[in-house]
């Protein structure tokens, strides 16, 4: 018998003295709230409401389908964590050096670049709440400062638990949002059908909605907060499928809601709005003028949480993942999930380095602007981190490295070369798009 990702239950695998089989709960859920609030950022928002403003609900289908993808790769990247007792980075460091290098290079240069955009996603709508109080920059600088101090002094539990809150609040406000616009239900199930927007470049715009939906490095640290929640061993392994798949329904609630929102305040009005985090800004304003300063001030606390929770996890997750990073290439011994769960990833000084990277240089961005060059190495480092996560884990769960019980079944595979081939597409895109010639 075989779950809907096409593996053997958990009754089917062996157990082991510490791999009893737990019953999954909804008391268990913790790390899917955290990779769903982490994944689903302000420019997830925008570019869900641009779709919807443009296509109307077209494009319905489109982000479902990116939330079924993100879900095999959370799923392949926490069972790998699960059935084998290591880490994701571990078990990279096993298919040669290159992984490696890639992941250095990627943490470093993109963290860098990621770090100034996060803080100032938070640092709008505290603006426009608050004007007059602080400038941008200087918002933006009490954001990083606030998100370093949170991760520095708590641990996974705390953390799981004001991520938890504050999903709450994206969770209600969206839906609010979506239930005031009024949506035209008829036409919305329409949108489910799989059909293309009869215009130029339909196509890519279809797959950058799909590739957009909740998640990029994050998705790889879903396996190392499934740890740090004291998940370890095959025994929780049907708990972490149901963890996964609320983390993406959860993700499918907001982006379905902001798609609501564009095809019915954007679409029907045609009225169009930025594709950077200033389109929310935008929002706010188009929903003052609608509904009332109410709706709009709603929206902005909303519009914040979204923010501050993609800060907050990528300080914590990415810092995890870079912590395991330095202890495997230091020790040369297997990364286990135990170190994880421990704790003593959290207290390591590599895991506060580069909590210190991701705040004290973007600070310099925020005041001096983003080096072009940065700029397009960080767009192609990001673009082709999740095909680099999609075969590396077909690699890693096809072969002896996973338990045979554990190992991908015919849909997973499906759905990771899918994943796969969808992102490399995109991500050929993307470096195809950058202006080379003024980068060399």
């Amino acid at each position: 018998m075989a779950d809907t990702t096409g593996h053997p239950t958990d009754t089917e695998a062996p157990s082991g003295p510490d791999s009893t089989p737990r019953r999954s709960s909804w008391k268990h859920i913790g790390p899917g709230i955290v990779v769903a609030a982490t994944g689903v950022g302000a420019g997830d928002l925008v570019a869900t409401l641009i779709a919807g403003g443009n296509f109307g609900y077209t494009l319905l289908w489109a982000a479902v389908v990116g939330c079924l993808v993100k879900i095999s790769l959370a799923e392949a990247a926490g069972r790998w964590h699960l059935a084998t007792g290591r880490t994701l980075f571990d078990g990279w460091a096993g298919l040669g050096r290159w992984t490696g290098w890639f992941f250095v290079v990627y943490a470093v240069v993109w963290g860098f670049v990621y770090g100034a955009a996060a803080m100032s996603s938070s640092a709008l709508p505290l603006q426009a709440l608050f004007p007059g109080v602080m400038d941008l920059k200087a918002w933006a600088v009490a954001c990083g400062l606030a998100g370093l101090v949170f991760v520095w002094f708590n641990r996974y539990a705390v953390f799981e638990k004001v991520m938890t809150v504050l999903v709450g609040v994206m969770f209600v406000v969206t839906v609010y949002l979506a239930v005031r616009v009024t949506p035209h239900l008829g036409q919305a199930f329409a949108g489910l059908l799989p059909v293309l927007p009869d215009e130029k470049d339909s196509v890519l715009n279809t797959l950058g909605l799909i590739g957009g939906v909740g998640g990029t490095i994050t998705l790889a640290a879903y396996g190392y907060w499934v740890n740090a929640k004291g998940w370890t061993d095959t025994g929780w392994m049907k708990v972490m499928r149901l963890d996964n798949r609320v983390a993406y329904l959860t993700t499918g609630v907001f982006v379905v809601a902001m798609l609501f929102v564009g095809a019915e305040l954007l679409h029907s009005a045609n009225v169009a709005i930025s594709s950077g985090d200033q389109g929310l800004i935008q929002l706010g304003d188009i929903l003052a003028d609608t509904y009332g300063r109410a709706t709009s001030t709603f929206f902005l606390i909303g519009f914040f949480a979204t923010s501050f929770t993609s800060l907050i996890g990528v300080w914590h997750g990415v810092s995890l993942m870079f912590a395991d990073f330095v202890a495997r290439t230091r020790d040369r011994a297997p990364a286990a999930g135990t170190e994880v769960a421990s704790g003593a990833r959290e207290r390591s000084w590599p895991f506060r380095a580069y909590l210190l990277w991701l705040t004290f240089p973007p600070i310099v961005l925020l005041f001096q602007g983003q080096p072009f060059r940065l700029i397009i190495l960080y767009g192609v480092l990001g673009a082709a981190f999740l095909p680099f996560l999609a075969l590396t884990l077909l690699l890693l769960l096809n072969s002896s490295r996973t338990p045979a019980p554990w190992r991908n079944g015919p849909l997973s595979n499906t759905l990771l070369v899918l994943a796969g081939t969808l992102f490399l597409v995109l991500c050929v895109k993307q470096v195809l798009d950058q202006p080379w010639a003024d980068f060399l």
